[in-house]
């Protein structure tokens, strides 16, 4: 089970004990989950889960995350309607980060941008003036 302090509710894993064994987590309980559309490898955006978040984006087909700033669950799109429909999840090969593939409806990031990562890019391919790798 997760540790969680003030900035995550406290309660038993809803998860398999399986994963839950294997996560590893933050000191408040939590996981980075980014959100990559399925079929264009687009990433949109980070969010943030802890079990319980897991658990309902598992069980549920729509991606859960907890907010630490209002430290509350939100679902993607039930406010804004532009939802996150989960095509599968996975973790990474330290178990400490979750991807997310979906299938993004509308804008993801809550500016209204279709993804969180391309109004401030700051470097593009070639711009760094390094000289370029052999493939």
């Amino acid at each position: 089970m997760g540790v969680m302090n003030s900035s995550s509710p406290r309660r038993p894993s809803p998860l398999d004990p399986e994963i839950a064994a294997r996560l590893k987590r933050s000191a408040d309980g939590l996981l980075p989950a980014i959100a990559q559309q399925y079929d264009t490898g687009e990433v949109l955006m980070l969010g943030w889960m802890d079990d319980e978040a897991l658990h309902r984006t598992l069980t549920t087909g729509r991606c859960t995350y907890w907010s630490r700033s209002r430290r509350e669950y939100w679902v993607k799109g039930d406010t804004s309607g532009h939802f996150q429909w989960v095509k599968s999840v996975a973790l990474d090969c330290d178990a400490d980060t979750v991807l997310v593939k979906v299938d993004q409806v509308g804008a993801a990031c809550h500016t209204g941008a279709r993804t969180c990562f391309d109004a401030d890019v700051l470097l593009k391919d070639g711009d760094s003036g390094a000289p370029a790798r052999d493939q």
